[in-house]
């Protein structure tokens, strides 16, 4: 099982441990005198201590979840002083919602005498911001923060969404010297918790508590559950990783059973796949919809009329669905309103959209299923037992002898095959209407694709002439149409990037296969370069990456327990054919080198040839081979980059002669 996501699933079992508790508030004289957090210098600030505690209990007659949470941070500078802002989202519905109550804080510091002062937080100053319909933030500042101060507070919950038991997440980014979560569940629920993140417990401990819990005359004993991290490093969020939350080392609940203590009526909540599959194929907004082939067929008969070929036939239907109908913006998968409507009013959700596809691919008698998944920013999905609410997205997937494509057609500007990066993530779940349901990578394979081809002439006046050739496949002809359509014209579109690039008139262009997406898309720029004032030089110094040089390399950690996570692989390549003047000649050609990952992961070539005195080739290949880079990888990434700046760095020389 990989490091970066690691997945416990634990029991919550029942023995005789010690009981733990809150932490004792106020601060030591070495808490108010700390400098800096010796095992993290660079942060900001620091959680000295850090506890939560959830229980089930009764409250005016209601089952509620009561959560107390309880921190204490150490502030270093300026920047730590966000941290003493405190931000506590809340769910509300129609007629119930989450509270926040019994809020408390007090900051310490020293006066400029060296005194130790404290000030209490005014009650008054804690306020609730309405967010949206559904959700709300409560908000406090803690009074007097300035460098060097720590803070503690304290507030409770009290939530009606007893089902949805809060999780807990021991990083952040700060670190924390302590962080302790308990819970207090009584017999009446049974949750499944599980641990995720690299790092590990601490402790992780459980008692029995007898006769908890009671409620209109049913008692039951609880479980005490005890979870513990020290010296929790500072989650650090660098470039090309998923969801911040599949990596943050957390523990979550999902609710298994539950016996209502009123009635003592056992509700089963957590089923198995075969549950979820018939529970989806019964669905009004799902399994019904894709049995809706009649009201496609009649559709789609005349357009695939005379069409044998089958690649041919889901091609079709594919450009149909995604002309008749527009996306709304709202994710999900379940069609509400039924592919129906979305076909009459020509918009709709994703689910309506990829439903209807999947139901017009199906009726023109093609094997096409239905993939649940989550997409890249709302997290890794549960493989260990079903979660519906893990799957945010829905597309199709079509098996064509024995080659398969996934499909989304939300977006006009997506060629046949390709998902949109922000559905390639992890895994997905293939439900079908005539067999069980299983598991698929979404490991794509399309990949980006670019050429740059220059062909340019270095002028008397010291400007470069000639023509710039780009050719963009996979991902890198979509990101590319996409750029393009955001204007109005083509026109506007060279018009744009003429004025980006200071020293490159653009003299005439041409666009091939805008519209052609299953083709490549092909940018022709007749060009003039002012790369020198004059030639009247006895050498002119000339770097050959003229196109998107790197000076940065993104990965800066010292390692990275989680993945780097392009979600597709790459290759770039770089021509550039150059003709100099008479008068010179190559006095330093460009470095060549061959740097290669591991396994053939990835590599960056260059190669430099000489016709004649006058004219060059220079040529640069960087490839990555893999989606996906474990962190054990991940030094190798580093230094590759490390060595293509440098070597991106190095000029030719010309001389005259």
């Amino acid at each position: 099982m990989n490091k970066f996501l690691l997945i416990v699933l634990i029991s919550i079992g029942l023995s005789n441990i010690a009981y733990a508790q809150d932490f004792a508030p106020g601060i030591t004289d070495q808490e108010i005198d700390m400098v800096k957090y010796n095992k993290e210098p660079q942060a900001n600030a620091v959680f000295l201590d850090e506890f939560g505690n959830t229980r089930i209990d009764e409250v005016n007659d209601h089952i509620r979840l009561i959560f107390t949470y309880h921190a204490k941070i150490k502030i270093f500078n300026k920047e730590g002083l966000t941290h003493g802002t405190i931000e506590i989202p809340i769910h509300i519905s129609e007629d119930s919602g989450e509270e926040v109550g019994n809020v408390t804080g007090t900051t310490y510091y020293k006066d400029d005498n060296g005194i130790l002062q404290k000030t209490e937080l005014d009650p008054k100053k804690v306020f609730t911001v309405k967010d949206y319909k559904y959700g709300s933030t409560v908000k406090f500042a803690m009074p007097a923060l300035r460098p060097g101060c720590v803070v503690e507070f304290k507030y409770e919950l009290i939530s009606p969404y007893w089902y949805d038991f809060r999780g807990w997440t021991f990083q952040d980014d700060i670190p924390k010297v302590n962080s302790q979560y308990e819970t207090h569940i009584p017999g009446f629920w049974w949750f499944n918790a599980s641990i995720r993140g690299s790092l590990k417990l601490s402790k992780s401990d459980s008692e029995l508590q007898r006769e908890c819990f009671s409620s209109g005359g049913a008692k039951a004993d609880c479980s005490h559950m005890t979870y513990q991290m020290k010296d929790i490093p500072a989650f650090v969020e660098e470039d090309y990783m998923t969801a911040r939350k599949n990596f943050l080392s957390a523990i979550y609940f999902e609710l298994v059973e539950y016996t209502n203590p009123y009635t003592n009526v056992k509700t089963v909540v957590t089923k198995e796949w075969s549950d979820v599959d018939r529970q989806l194929k019964n669905s009004d907004s799902f399994g019904s919809q894709l049995k809706r082939t009649s009201l496609l067929k009649e559709r789609i008969t005349p357009l695939i009329a005379g069409k044998t070929d089958e690649l041919d036939k889901a091609q079709t239907v594919y450009a149909w669905v995604k002309k008749q109908i527009k996306w709304n913006d709202y994710i999900g998968i379940y069609s509400n309103d039924g592919i129906k409507k979305a076909l009459d009013t020509h918009t709709g959700s994703i689910a309506d959209i990829n439903l209807t596809l999947i139901t017009a691919l199906s009726a023109a008698g093609l094997n096409a299923e239905a993939v649940l998944l989550s997409t890249r920013d709302h997290g890794a999905v549960n493989t260990l037992y079903p979660v519906l609410s893990d799957f945010n997205y829905v597309v199709a997937r079509l098996t064509i002898g024995d080659k398969t494509y996934l499909l989304d057609a939300t977006d006009p500007l997506l060629s046949f095959g390709l998902l949109p990066f922000r559905c390639v993530n992890d895994k997905g779940r293939v439900i079908s209407l005539n067999k069980p349901s299983y598991w698929i990578d979404l490991n794509t394979q399309q990949k980006a694709a670019t050429t740059h081809t220059f062909d340019l002439t270095l002028l008397d006046n010291g400007k470069l002439k000639g023509t710039v050739t780009n050719y963009y496949k996979g991902y890198d002809a979509y990101e590319k149409r996409k750029a393009i359509r955001k204007f109005n014209t083509v026109d506007e579109y060279v018009e744009d990037f003429d004025e980006k690039q200071p020293k490159l008139k653009v003299l005439k262009s041409e666009i091939t296969n805008l519209d052609s997406l299953e083709s490549p898309l092909k940018e022709v720029f007749n060009v003039e370069i002012e790369a020198f004032d004059n030639t009247n030089h006895e050498k002119l110094s000339f770097n050959p990456f003229l196109w998107e040089k790197r000076t940065t390399n993104p990965f800066k950690l010292a390692e990275r327990d989680y993945p780097v996570d392009w979600a597709f692989a790459s290759d770039k390549r770089l021509v550039l054919v150059m003709h100099l003047p008479a008068q010179y000649v190559i006095e330093t050609p460009p470095q060549v080198v061959a740097f290669a990952l591991p396994n053939k992961g990835g590599m960056f070539v260059t190669t430099f040839d000489t016709q004649d005195n006058n004219t060059f080739t220079f040529s640069n290949i960087t490839q990555f081979n893999k989606s996906v880079y474990d962190s054990a990888e991940y030094p190798y990434l580093k230094e590759l980059f490390n060595k293509i700046i440098l070597a991106e760095k190095g000029d030719m020389i010309f001389k005259k002669k």
